[in-house]
């Protein structure tokens, strides 16, 4: 009987080895789940996309402000005006379903062509809609190269073309999955956003955030405001209701920012037009809550907000500037919201970007914000550098509430200067 020599037993060995080796690969590739090929179509018109985007907002996760109704309003009313074109990105499953919508738009500004997401001023939260499954089908590496691929069919096209990329405002967190774009380059915003889980009762609710000493106070107040007479929380109606009721939120929000030295966004062309339409459209009625506390026959606090999904959106928000102001109007009117939220069996009260104290008292919930602010072009890139220093120094100010309260205590004392009569 031969026998193998030990050099010949090493190569066999090793042989098999491998062979093993890419067995075991091989299976281990067949179990790793491989990224689905996606289809994308670009629609610069807004009504060719409009009835998948309202059957797919039904079943996506994303936010109010990316729902069809509030962007086309916003559009028809502020973003025609001003030559934004819209960009409306479908990705598509290539065995059928949409992955995700990217209401996205290209802006011209003296200087450049931005391309940014549409409504994004007029929006708290900027994000896509994306299918409840997308992030375990498409990992980050996979949407980076999509990404890439999408801004290169851009820029082909010379109606698209654009020389710098300002996404902000998007959460970290959309529904239940990550935000896409985390995986770019991405910056802290300025600002952060705040919200609550609500309960299935107010009383409960209340009891759990309040303190009874604080509790005791809110009943000191209101009992003060019906001094002034009957204390009455009043839902807004259709028609002349509304425009009355948005009127009064304007002129007092607007007396409001004036008074802080803040820039009144109430002034630019369309905007009223825009909030009077979707309060009194019928077809977009049911995604705005008007409402106000009455104290006698005075308007004392109004709020505008949105009710999406299974969440009440607290998005403008004002109070009178009278005598009455003291006992804390605006106070009341947010917990009788959040009650209101309960009774409809809503389960989040979002109280939207920014970081006022009175928010952060509610709050069991922080959301962070980042923005995506990168060069498209050489011309793209000192707009690119100078946005992403603005927002560094705003974040460094108002992380550090000494330098918050000295550039508020700074606006509002120009603020004074500017409405003396000279």
């Amino acid at each position: 009987m031969t026998r193998a020599s030990p050099l010949r037993v090493l190569k066999n060995a090793a042989g098999s080895a491998q062979v093993g080796a890419r067995s075991v690969l091989r299976r281990a590739d067949f179990r790793r789940p491989v990224a689905p090929k996606l289809d994308i179509a670009i629609y610069t018109e807004l009504d060719a996309v409009e009835d998948a985007w309202r059957r797919f907002s039904n079943v996506a996760d994303c936010t109010a402000f990316q729902s069809f109704d509030w962007l086309a309003a916003w559009h028809r009313h502020i973003g025609a005006r001003n030559d934004v074109l819209p960009v409306i990105v479908v990705g598509s499953y290539a065995r059928g379903g949409i992955a995700f919508i990217m209401p996205l738009a290209v802006e011209k500004t003296r200087l450049a062509r931005k391309l940014c997401w549409l409504g994004q001023e007029l929006c708290d939260y900027t994000a896509p809609l994306l299918a409840r499954d997308f992030s375990r089908r498409v990992p980050p590496e996979r949407f980076r190269a999509l990404w890439r691929e999408l801004l290169q069919r851009l820029q082909r096209d010379p109606r698209t073309r654009h020389d710098v990329i300002a996404l902000e405002k998007m959460p970290h967190q959309i529904g239940g999955q990550s935000n896409p774009f985390t995986a770019l380059q991405v910056t802290a915003n300025p600002s952060g956003a705040h919200l609550t889980h609500l309960g299935d009762d107010w009383q409960t609710f209340y009891f759990d955030k309040r303190s009874s000493a604080t509790r005791r106070h809110d009943r000191a107040k209101r009992r003060r405001l019906g001094e002034f007479g009957d204390v009455r929380f009043v839902h807004g109606r259709d028609g002349d209701d509304a425009r009355h009721m948005l009127d009064a939120l304007m002129q007092q929000k607007s007396r409001s920012l004036a008074s802080r030295g803040v820039c009144n966004v109430f002034a630019r062309p369309g905007c009223r037009e825009f909030f009077l339409e979707l309060a009194t459209n019928p077809k977009t009625r049911h995604l705005i809550h008007l409402s106000r506390i009455e104290v006698g026959s005075v308007w004392a606090a109004i709020n505008l907000g949105i009710v999406f999904g299974d969440c009440y959106y607290h998005v403008v928000a004002s109070y009178t500037d009278g005598g009455i102001s003291r006992y804390g109007p605006g106070a009341l009117h947010l917990r009788e919201l959040m009650a209101h939220a309960i009774g409809l069996g809503l389960r989040r009260f979002d109280f939207t970007i920014g970081d006022e104290r009175y928010k952060l008292e509610w709050a069991d919930t922080h959301l962070a914000l980042c923005d995506h602010v990168v060069a498209a072009t050489w011309r793209g890139r000192p707009i690119s550098a100078c946005r992403n220093a603005q927002n560094r120094i705003k974040r460094a100010i108002k992380q550090t509430p000494a330098a918050w309260r000295l550039l508020c205590a700074a606006r509002m004392a120009l603020a004074g200067l500017r409405r003396v009569p000279q």
